[in-house]
């Protein structure tokens, strides 16, 4: 008698059918992603190692990463991260980055700065996309987004050099602000090849209709941000599945969107974060989609 048979008998499982037992067997098997971000201040008071054992036992497979600077991930060198990654069974399939250009948000390496060490780095900890996370408001001109877009096509070779793809991770101000007529978040897929990370959240928030995206420009948005929106009048950043955002309807569309990872993401937690991602992933295995 095999496992499964086993299962089904001894354990009196009679109304549980073996089918039920492989769906059951699919959904805890969905690979869900963290952007590290969310886990910020832990990883500050406990170290990278710790937070990385706990991510990973809430059933967390795949890390993006944040604040990569001088060769090094939250402070490890790639091989010595590599290796807690390996330790807690996790892979960092992508990572976030800064253009390196803002006058506000200080020194640190990025797009233009150390980026051909950046993306060789990216490369050995295994990740596959090196992702533009956010444009600081001191770069967001008409002339800032038109260098923005020759620095982009720049990075993609330099990234597609050492096997990566170069992804572009969007917040609400990329739909309201207009360069010459037009929202920066389509200037962008129209004069730049980057893979787009879509946030889910801000395009809400924007009042955007991510179907209508994956429509005009299909396969073009191989990563996401799981991340739900409270259903309050502030529309405050919330664990997923407890907001009003519709997740279901949209993972209707993936195969269209061309998805091949999402994470989940808060950027503000009103309980501690370890507890927000542990609702977030719950609420995820349990769902239809995903």
């Amino acid at each position: 008698m095999n496992r499964r048979n086993f299962l089904h008998t001894s354990l009196g499982l009679g109304a549980l059918s073996l089918a039920g037992l492989d769906a059951l067997a699919a959904t805890q098997a969905k690979s869900v992603g963290l952007q590290l971000y969310t886990v910020r201040d832990d990883i500050q008071k406990q170290g990278i190692e710790k937070v990385l054992e706990q991510v990973a036992k809430l059933g967390y497979k795949k890390v993006e990463n944040f604040g990569y600077n001088q060769g090094k991930f939250f402070g490890k060198t790639p091989a010595e991260y590599t290796k807690i990654l390996k330790d807690n069974g996790l892979t960092a399939f992508s990572g976030h980055y800064m253009t390196a250009r803002s006058q506000k948000f200080g020194a640190g390496d990025g797009l233009t700065k150390n980026w051909d060490k950046a993306v060789d780095d990216a490369a050995a900890i295994g990740q596959k996309y090196v992702v533009l996370a956010y444009l600081v408001d001191d770069e967001r001109s008409a002339e800032d987004y038109k260098n923005l877009f020759g620095i982009l096509n720049k990075s993609t070779e330099t990234a597609k050099k050492a096997g990566l793809i170069m992804g572009y991770h969007n917040h609400d101000f990329e739909f309201t602000q207009k360069i010459d007529g037009e929202k920066p978040y389509d200037l962008l897929l129209k004069n730049t090849p980057v893979q787009m990370e879509m946030d889910l959240y801000w395009v809400a928030k924007a009042g955007e209709k991510p179907s209508e995206y994956f429509a005009k420009y299909p396969g073009r948005f191989p990563l996401w941000h799981v991340k739900d929106m409270a259903k309050t009048p502030q529309q405050e950043f919330a664990e997923v599945g407890t907001g009003s955002i519709d997740f279901g309807a949209i993972f209707k569309d993936a195969k269209k969107a061309g998805l091949k990872q999402y994470f989940v993401e808060q950027d503000v937690c009103k309980r501690p974060p370890l507890e927000c991602i542990k609702t977030s992933i719950d609420n995820i295995q349990k769902a239809k989609w995903g």
